[in-house]
């Protein structure tokens, strides 16, 4: 070998024992780091400008390690640890799974207690998760539909409501859709009306064709609902309604002062009181009282109405 030859592989082996120095440096580089971190979906180069631009210390020479490394999963991950090197933090990225957190909407809850759940669940601020409501949700309860959810921890109030309206509102279009082969959204809401007053009414699934029916059957003669359910709305979703919560609520939802179905429903539904909603029984009913059992003795006229309410 030529001198000439060895003060290049000199230079080379030098240029390499640099550049291995230098990214062993860059990779030892301390970055400080919230455990939750929102991955967006895309490409790992939007997902570098992404993390770029919400304060982390990455760049694009990071994209060609991640390309390395692999892809990092979208959604919130949870990277366990708050401070870590700059390889550890990559390495996190591409290998940390989503974390999720169940939460469950019960039908007939409405959106005040349900964000009581979110914000305990999630560490928010219910006011904030109320807000964001608002902002995505076209009526101000029964959007959500009643199910359990799987959402994202570290989430903002932001993010998961309109994670839950839109899944919600694509339901409520299928489901229309499948029951009515079309989706006016004024008249589909409508029916979630009567259907969130049917849930606070039946006291099971077999009796909500029934209490349908009695919906349907007071309005076609011009009557007023009179129903207790309709006034456990909001912060009085369980709340017994007492004859001076009758006299003093003025609001839409008092069905003894207003005639109709309220514009808004009351909380949220299950799939059984939309069927029934849409399907009542084929009945005279205009009368319902509980019985000792728990259930509820129905009657087509005033008389008999008040015979029942003896016989409790």
């Amino acid at each position: 070998m030529t001198k000439k030859n060895i003060t290049r592989l000199n230079i080379f082996l030098d240029i390499f024992l640099l550049t291995i120095f230098t990214i062993i440096f860059y990779l030892n580089i301390p970055i400080v780091s919230q455990k939750d971190i929102f991955i967006p979906r895309g490409s790992i180069k939007s997902i570098i400008t992404y993390l770029e631009n919400h304060a982390y210390d990455i760049n694009k020479i990071d994209r060609f390690f991640l390309i390395l490394i692999g892809k990092p999963q979208s959604g919130f991950i949870d990277i366990k640890h708050t401070f870590l090197s700059k390889a550890d933090f990559l390495y996190a990225l591409a290998n940390s799974k989503t974390s999720l957190k169940e939460v469950t909407l019960i039908p007939g809850e409405t959106m005040y207690f349900f964000n009581k759940i979110l914000a305990q669940n999630f560490n928010l601020d219910p006011k904030d998760l109320e807000k964001a409501y608002k902002k995505y949700a076209p009526y101000d309860d029964g959007v959500i539909f009643a199910d359990t959810y799987k959402l994202p921890v570290g989430a903002s109030a932001d993010f998961l409501m309109e994670f839950l309206v839109n899944k919600s509102l694509k339901r409520h279009q299928e489901l229309s859709h499948k029951v009515l082969r079309e989706y006016n959204e004024n008249q589909w809401f409508r029916f979630i009306s009567i259907a969130s007053i049917i849930q606070k009414e039946a006291a099971n699934t077999s009796e909500m064709p029934l209490i349908s029916a009695v919906i349907y059957n007071r309005i076609k003669k011009g009557m007023p609902l009179q129903m207790d359910g309709s006034l456990n709305y909001g912060k009085y979703s369980h709340t017994k309604v007492s004859a001076e919560r009758i006299r003093t609520d003025n609001t839409i939802f008092n069905t003894y002062k207003n005639k109709g179905v309220p514009k808004t429903p009351v909380g949220s539904v299950s799939i059984e009181a939309i069927k029934a909603t849409i399907n009542p029984a084929d009945v005279k009913y205009l009368y319902f009282v509980k019985n000792k059992n728990g259930s509820h003795t129905f009657s087509e006229t005033y008389e008999e109405h008040k015979n029942n309410i003896t016989k409790k």
